[in-house]
């Protein structure tokens, strides 16, 4: 399913009379109603008014057939109809992308179901995402995530910078379930891919320029020119992305909460020396100097007294704010046609990314519990891919290898009565090799029924070297000390093997009707604790397993009503097995902070989601999406360093980041207005209460919709375009993260540490783009 609702018609152009609409700049300051009323919803309404009226002045005569567009995915490292693909896919279209003003991958999460995509914590760029209640918060080095993601075909190993901006992207595609065959491991909820456009080798020039709420100033530049005429095509863009704080560090002089200050580029060389041959040399850099987020303080400060702050995007926080996020990358794709059949690719990549920064955990002027950290990650790798298409057999198969280390470190400083304090030093590195075969096939029994059968074997290999100790006194990253407590000092290694099928059966009952139903097994790569504590827990120095999932899938892909209504539903079944859970508990002083990653969790996944689209008219298109799971934990324990024994918490635990209900309905309408074409959209999505961690707590969310407008307008010949978009336009206050060491579980450095992280309030956003 996807959300671009472009509609192909076959008839003349139109030649319709309307209004210009303009309004007068009022200042940057302007209450978000005042700006948004006298424009956008001025607009809009102006045009819901023509709505009913389906033919204008010197239509009636004309014709037209309304279809939606036909949308092709790579869902299956293959380039297929959207609707003749097997599996839960949705597609987000470069143009669409830019008429519904998304900035980046979080905001695809609004029309997903059963999906969270949002930053993490107290970072800017760094993503945490689940699907179908699968994932991983926890962004610590060594920890793997759940869901890939994936920027040209090449895998990105951390979340760290995954918060990816939309520039220069030919479409996202977000596939739901497990994707172990085809993407292997660490795909066990699903897989995000961002695809970036192909060069023409046209010469041509993009400027886009933003401003809006919170003084947002953007600007993006993307191009391209031909190097050799018709070999040889250079292509480059970049943006700078700014913006004011949602509140303010009332602890400290001009300092802003929540601000956006991040830089990106990329070049890509592609090169096609013959028909039947591609070849793609990319590179990409970022960087995020935003601020370090402070958190909303859901309870009063037991230390400080400090009170709750009725602003959330304000805070009390002391810790330096000055935080950078960097990522770099470099790969080389080549293609080549060997035959009317078989295509070799081959997708060589490395990537390298560090950060550091300073969390303010209890969100005090005190340094009682803050988080200094430094974090840096490399990774190499290189998959050689073959595809077969013939008459009755649809075939990928390949080579996958991984080479990757990732490294960091925390100080943990805990301000007892001044000048003294404690550190908790936690630091160490990590070593990944991993190596894969895989193949995957769909052969057409009939020509309407088919059978899948697929199949990968991965063998990971990882090294890690773990330090943690206490030292008197507050210690900074690259400080000296004096240890106090040493907790661990160790390596260990160990080895997996695993193999992933998938068995798929698929039934063309009609040309605009696909029913299939599927097993799939996936796994998230095991591991060592980096954070742990072997002079409490002596066991802490063993490795974790990998974790499992069966995923059963039934689902029926359909067009009816001449092509006008797309309906796409899936039910699946998840049973999740050796889930890795991270439980963090504080000792009964306070003071020492355990951690333990164990595969002691076993879950169940029940759901249904159902994807529409609909072209009501030539010009008016309605989307929905309607999302539904039922998750439970069926065991769950760990061992609890104040009790010294095994707890089994089975009964209360719960699965964090998904709720029970996600939906969204939305609409979009177009219309020639003095020769512009006007495109306006909108839409409302609702998720349910959310339980922030496995152990519910009074960080956990209450249900929320939010909604959003917007209106652009292009001029002919597709030169310019301007586009003005409010999103949460009701201000609806909502968390989406935070840290919880509540005082009757321990506190955190004597404090009671229950902070919350929240999504961003209302805003207005004025786009210009201008192409040459």
């Amino acid at each position: 399913m996807t959300n671009n609702h472009a509609i192909r018609k076959n008839h003349v152009v139109r030649k319709a009379h309307g209004k210009k609409i303009t309004a007068a700049h009022q200042g940057a300051q302007r209450s978000l109603k005042s700006v948004f009323c006298t424009t956008a919803v001025a607009s809009i309404s102006s045009v819901l008014c023509f709505m009913p009226q389906l033919s204008f002045a010197g239509e009636a005569e004309e014709t037209s057939v309304i279809m939606l567009e036909e949308i092709t995915v790579t869902a299956r490292k293959i380039s297929e109809n959207l609707q003749r693909v097997p599996v839960a896919v949705t597609s987000f279209g470069g143009t669409e992308l830019g008429r519904q003003g998304i900035e980046d991958i979080t905001e695809l999460q609004q029309r997903l179901p059963n999906t969270t995509l949002q930053v993490s914590r107290g970072t800017n760029s760094t993503l945490t995402a689940y699907v179908r209640g699968i994932g991983q918060q926890d962004p610590l080095w060594g920890f793997e995530p759940g869901v890939g993601i994936y920027i040209d075909g090449v895998y990105i190993a951390r979340p760290q910078g995954a918060v990816l901006d939309v520039l220069d992207v030919e479409r996202i595609e977000v596939l739901r379930g497990p994707q172990g065959t085809l993407y292997g491991k660490n795909t066990i909820g699903g897989a995000v891919k961002y695809e970036t456009k192909r060069l023409s080798g046209d010469p041509s020039f993009y400027l886009e320029g933003r401003y809006g709420s919170y003084n947002q100033m953007d600007a993006k530049i993307t191009g391209q020119l031909p190097v050799v005429a018709d070999k040889l095509f250079f292509g480059f863009g970049g943006a700078t992305l700014n913006r004011d704080g949602f509140g303010s560090f009332l602890s400290q002089e001009n300092q802003e909460n929540y601000n956006k200050s991040l830089l990106t580029g990329r070049l890509k060389l592609e090169f096609h020396p013959t028909e039947n041959f591609f070849m793609r040399l990319s590179g990409d850099i970022t960087q995020d100097n935003s601020n370090s987020k402070g958190g909303h303080r859901l309870t009063p400060s037991l230390i400080t007294g400090e009170p709750v702050l009725d602003n959330v995007f304000d805070t009390a926080a002391g810790a330096d704010v000055d935080s950078k996020v960097r990522t770099r990358g470099l790969s080389l794709h080549m293609e080549w046609e060997m035959s009317d059949q078989w295509t070799a690719k081959s997708i060589s990549a490395y990537r390298s990314g560090d950060s550091d920064g300073v969390i303010d955990f209890d969100n005090t002027a005190l340094s009682s519990a803050d988080v200094a950290g430094f974090y840096e990650d490399h990774q190499f790798s290189q998959e050689l891919q073959f595809s077969y298409i013939g008459e009755k057999l649809k075939a990928v198969s390949g080579l996958y290898y991984y080479d990757g280390e990732s490294c960091g470190q925390f100080n943990l400083l805990l301000g007892l009565a001044p000048p003294i304090g404690l550190t908790l030093e936690n630091s160490g590195c990590v070593d990944t090799r991993s190596y894969a075969i895989y193949a995957q096939g769909t052969y057409y029994v009939t020509d309407k029924l088919s059978v899948t059968l697929g199949g990968r074997y991965t063998r990971d290999e990882k090294e890690a070297d773990v330090f943690q100790g206490i030292f008197l006194g507050l210690k900074m990253m690259n400080d000296e000390g004096l240890l106090i407590l040493p907790n661990s000092d160790f390596v260990n290694d160990h080895a997996w093997s695993r193999f992933s099928p998938h068995v798929g059966l698929e039934y063309q009952a009609q040309d605009d009707l696909l029913l299939y139903a599927s097993y799939k097994n996936g796994f998230k790569s095991g591991g060592i604790d980096m954070r742990a504590n072997q002079r409490l827990l002596a066991s802490a120095n063993e490795p974790y397993n990998p974790e499992i999932v069966d995923a059963f899938e039934i689902g029926l892909k359909s067009e009816v009503w001449d092509s006008r209504l797309r309906l796409n539903l899936a039910g699946f079944y998840n049973k999740y097995k050796e889930q890795q859970i991270t439980v963090q508990r504080v000792t009964d002083t306070g003071l020492e902070l355990v951690s333990q990653v164990i595969n002691a969790g076993r879950s169940e996944m029940k759901g249904v989601e159902l994807e529409a689209v609909a072209a009501v008219t030539a010009d008016f298109s309605l989307t929905m999406t309607v999302g539904f799971i039922d998750a439970d934990f069926t065991k769950g324990a760990f061992f609890d360093p104040n009790l010294g024994e095994v707890v089994d918490i089975s009964e209360n635990f719960v699965v964090s980041n998904t709720p029970e209900w996600s939906s969204n309905v939305g609409f979009s309408y177009r219309r020639e207005v003095a020769d512009w074409m006007m495109n306006v959209v909108g839409n409302w999505a609702w998720r349910s209460s959310i339980h922030i961690f496995e152990i519910p707590s009074q960080l956990d969310t209450p249900g929320y919709g939010l909604v959003n407008l917007g209106v652009t307008f292009t001029s002919p010949e597709d030169r310019w375009n301007i586009g003005l978009h409010g999103k949460n336009i009701f201000d609806k206050e909502h968390r989406i993260a935070g840290y919880n060491f509540a005082a009757e579980t321990g506190g955190l450095g004597g404090e009671d540490v229950v902070i919350g992280y929240y999504g961003d309030p209302a805003t207005v956003t004025l786009t210009v783009g201008l192409k040459f």
